[in-house]
């Protein structure tokens, strides 16, 4: 009789770290509420300083903080005989309340499904589903609160994309589900003498004219409420981009979307589409597959699309040269593909 090799002996750490990974979230979270990081750039970088700054006991402080500096989001040193902490350098850019790019919102974004989540099981069960699930009775509050959270994280998506493309000599752009605009407001300052049209649900294009508004974009950019399943399109556009959208539509609308926008683009004309996708084999990325699964708790008809399916419905459409391209690695990509003549 042989022993088992040590080396192949299965055990549960694995399962467990998955199981417990919502208390790495909650630490971030309340780390963001409480503004640690926040304190921690201002000065207030030891145990005393961070609990006193951010209104909670020492001792929670210093439990928040141990799990912080385990999770690599805080560093932890020694300085003139006690302990002092930093921010890590992602922490630093984006976690910092009065930074140029501060995305607390957007981190706290998916907050308000946590009990959902808590009942996927049952969600999943159900199966209870809509066309565009909770979005259909989305009201301008619901709009305000979603865009104050994506609002950083578009504009910094948006300016990639207006160096990843380039659209001089472009005329008109028809934004499709643009929100607050993000795409549009920053592609129409980067290309002088281009024009965009962000089109949007009722609600989000109210929203959508506040961000275009407080960005001095008013004379470039407008926005018109539709539903871009079902309402017409501008015509005579020669660009069209469909961004971050993509797992809330099931196949056969995502196909619909690409074919009217086909048609309303001019000969030559491009469209981009830039979502979250998986690899053809699906095994990944799991960001992709984990929006996909989202669509279960929004109650709507999306999942997650490959890559070499994206492709396929806008070479269906009559698009030419549809490529791939990268965009933000493990978490977005860009398909785009051009109308002959």
């Amino acid at each position: 009789m042989t022993r088992s090799d040590p080396a192949k002996r299965l055990d549960t750490t694995r399962l467990q770290k998955m199981a417990q990974a919502y208390w790495e979230s909650a630490a971030l979270m309340a780390a963001v509420e409480l503004e640690v990081f926040t304190a921690i750039a201002h000065g207030h970088d030891t145990i005393a300083t961070v609990a006193k700054a951010v209104g909670i006991s020492e001792r929670n402080a210093e439990r928040l903080l141990t799990a912080l500096v385990a999770m690599t989001l805080l560093s932890r040193h020694d300085e003139g005989g006690g302990e002092r902490f930093a921010n890590a350098p992602d922490v630093q850019r984006f976690l910092v309340k009065d930074g140029e790019r501060y995305a607390g919102p957007w981190i706290l974004f998916t907050k308000p499904r946590w009990a959902a989540y808590g009942e996927l099981s049952d969600r999943l069960r159900k199966g209870t589903e809509k066309r565009l699930g909770a979005y259909e009775s989305f009201t301008v509050d619901d709009a305000r609160h979603y865009h104050a959270a994506t609002y950083s994280i578009g504009m910094g998506a948006a300016r990639l994309f207006s160096r990843s493309v380039d659209l001089g000599g472009r005329k008109l752009m028809l934004d499709l589900g643009g929100g607050s605009g993000a795409y549009s407001i920053v592609a129409t300052q980067t290309y002088p003498g281009l024009k965009a049209i962000v089109l949007d649900l009722p609600p989000v294009a109210v929203v959508a004219r506040e961000y275009i508004a407080a960005n001095n974009a008013s004379e470039r950019v407008s926005a018109i409420a539709g539903d871009f399943t079902t309402s017409d399109f501008p015509q005579g556009v020669d660009v069209v981009v469909m961004a971050s959208n993509l797992p809330q539509y099931e196949p056969a609308l995502i196909r619909l979307v690409v074919k009217k926008a086909f048609a309303a683009l001019v000969p030559g004309g491009e469209m981009h589409l830039v979502g979250e996708t998986l690899h053809d084999d699906r095994r990944g990325p799991l960001s992709a597959a984990l929006w996909g699964l989202n669509e279960a708790v929004q109650g709507s008809t999306g999942l997650a699309h490959t890559e070499s399916e994206v492709k396929s419905y806008l070479q269906d459409a009559g698009f030419a040269g549809v490529a791939v391209h990268p965009f933000v690695p493990g978490v977005l990509s860009r398909i785009a593909g051009r109308k002959p003549g």
